[in-house]
């Protein structure tokens, strides 16, 4: 009989899951992960509840690294942020997959194998999403000098953006809020980021801009608007380089502003 595993959507919650697979299912290729609330009944399966466990997910990210290596602990990083429903399933059998090759660690070159090539899919569309947020988030200065940002991502990006903006901005108190995912990316000056879920959005930020951040986005709305050539205006060559998705949290293109 076929078994699924059933697990909240977070990281620990998934590679707890894939913990519970590996140890009793590992040989079968039916075994798969599904979340709470998204639960599908079907006819001879057998369904297995999973507590999210740290250490769990730790001795599979330890696995993972050592047999597999690198370029499959990134893939495997990246697809734990997808919103897709199959990402836990997809993980699991490509870990299967890979028992099965002389070289495990080679077996994000085996993309003729569907899971592999799905987990492939979804890290390579989190990367592009996540690479995308780093260029085209902006920060606004609050009343208290706090740095506060807001984003819409498909996939839940934060932890993929967090070093980076914690390596640029080290010295900053600076707040990111995933509107998509209720989330928040918090970073207090000199210290280590963390990332808290407001599921109930029990959170709220009084987003009164302080006097400099007004005047910087006058200033930088009129040098937009000074710097533009009307005649040689390309709507579709902008929308290639900055697609419209990214301007709703853009201070720039807040007015409605093509140019």
């Amino acid at each position: 009989m076929k078994r699924r595993y059933i697990c909240t959507e977070t990281m620990t919650g998934v590679l707890s899951a894939i913990y519970d697979a590996w140890t009793f299912d590992r040989s079968d290729q039916e075994a798969g992960i599904v979340f709470w609330g998204s639960v599908q009944q079907e006819m001879f399966c057998e369904y297995r509840e999973v507590r999210e466990d740290e250490k769990k997910a730790e001795a599979v990210r330890r696995l993972i690294h050592r047999h597999l290596g690198e370029e499959a602990e990134l893939s495997v990083g990246y697809a734990l942020l997808s919103e897709d429903p199959g990402k836990g399933t997809a993980i699991l059998r490509m870990m299967m997959e890979a028992r099965n090759l002389p070289d495990g660690k080679k077996i994000m070159g085996h993309l003729s194998h569907p899971e592999v090539r799905r987990v492939f899919e979804l890290s390579r569309n989190v990367g592009r999403e996540t690479h995308a947020w780093k260029e085209f988030l902006r920060f606004q200065e609050l009343e208290g000098g706090i740095l506060y940002a807001s984003i819409t991502p498909h996939n839940f990006v934060l932890p993929g953006i967090a070093d980076h903006f914690s390596n640029r901005f080290p010295l900053e108190d600076f707040v990111i809020c995933d509107e998509t995912h209720a989330s928040f990316l918090i970073h207090p000056k000199q210290k280590p980021w963390l990332i808290i879920r407001d599921e109930e959005r029990k959170w709220e930020i009084e987003k009164s801009f302080s006097e400099k951040e007004k005047e910087w986005q006058r200033l930088w709305k009129g040098f937009k608007k000074s710097v533009t050539i009307q005649e040689r205006k390309n709507l579709k060559l902008q929308q290639m380089n900055m697609p419209l998705r990214y301007r709703g949290e853009m201070m720039e293109y807040r007015d409605g502003e093509q140019s």
